[in-house]
């Protein structure tokens, strides 16, 4: 994990994502110190300090506990990466095929993880087990990512009222935790997901993304960025569901295969039959916001 966000001059936090890269007029919530924006091709974008890095995100470095939200933007449900391969491979014999899986293969740790559960005397994929393949369906992924979502928001919160009321002498860390957490759950909560068709000189692609946008607004900016690539482009709104900016990377995770790549632009698609992914998208029940997830968003 990489610090990700920045405080501007006026006091509000700013993404790496936009921002450009090299030095910045942002400083570190935790220290105030000036922050760099480090945006290569091998690790992700990130802030590192422009001069020494301040120590609470030194230790945050190490353990790699900065703020993030549960299976947003990673689905590999924390396993090492050999493990993860491991029930890949399982996944791919057996759970691809609904075969259920024998007991020598399961490592204790995914069954303690719940990501694999008893079939009567063997094993078979939970849907917790179904993320880093993909292969949970969109709907049942928000009924799992949303709770969890509120639950860590709801522990960052009492973390930092245990420090305020205690008067810890790191404060100012609990609630820069609590900050950025809130800044992420907050991004996702405002955009809205969009899937659209897209006819452009014969072909047929499908684009999914988020905006805050309207849609025509959006639709006219794509149509500019597809010009570098096509002549003859028309674009159609297939579907649009408000609040649900926390869909869109595990739709592309999901789709992964069917990823149509135009230069820089990688949120394409092409799908040999698209009334599938129709249905996955049309299966999402419409996000209702809570009481304090309203607050949060119109703070």
């Amino acid at each position: 994990m990489w610090l990700k966000y920045g405080v501007t001059p006026n006091g509000y936090l700013k993404c790496v994502d936009d921002v450009l890269k090299g030095k910045t007029n942002l400083t570190c919530l935790y220290c105030g110190g000036k922050l760099t924006a480090k945006k290569g091709r091998v690790k992700q974008h990130h802030f590192a300090h422009t001069d020494e890095t301040c120590k609470p995100v030194v230790s945050r470095h190490k353990t790699k506990q900065f703020p993030g939200l549960p299976m947003y933007d990673r689905f590999g449900i924390q396993l090492p990466g050999r493990e993860l391969e491991q029930l890949k491979v399982l996944w791919k014999e057996y759970g691809s095929q609904d075969i259920l899986i024998p007991r020598d293969l399961i490592s204790l740790r995914w069954k303690f993880r719940s990501l694999m559960q008893l079939a009567g005397n063997e094993f078979e994929f939970t849907d917790l087990g179904k993320i880093p393949m993909g292969a949970l369906e969109l709907a049942r992924f928000n009924q799992i990512q949303e709770p969890l979502l509120l639950e860590t928001w709801e522990k960052y919160r009492q973390a930092a009222e245990r420090a305020t009321l205690a008067n810890y002498s790191n404060i100012q860390d609990y609630q820069a935790d609590l900050r950025i957490y809130e800044t992420q759950l907050r991004r996702i909560l405002v955009n809205s997901l969009y899937f659209l068709e897209v006819k452009a000189n014969g072909e047929t692609l499908y684009k999914i993304g988020i905006t805050q946008r309207t849609t025509d607004e959006r639709i006219s900016e794509i149509h500019q960025d597809l010009k570098t690539h096509y002549t003859n482009i028309t674009i159609n709104l297939l579907g649009f569901w408000e609040h649900r900016g926390n869909v869109e990377l595990y739709f592309k995770h999901r789709y992964r295969e069917f990823n149509y790549r135009l230069g820089k632009l990688t949120e394409y698609f092409k799908f040999p039959d698209v009334k599938l992914v129709l249905n996955d998208l049309y299966r999402m029940e419409q996000k209702v916001l809570s009481e304090a997830e309203l607050e949060l968003i119109s703070d």
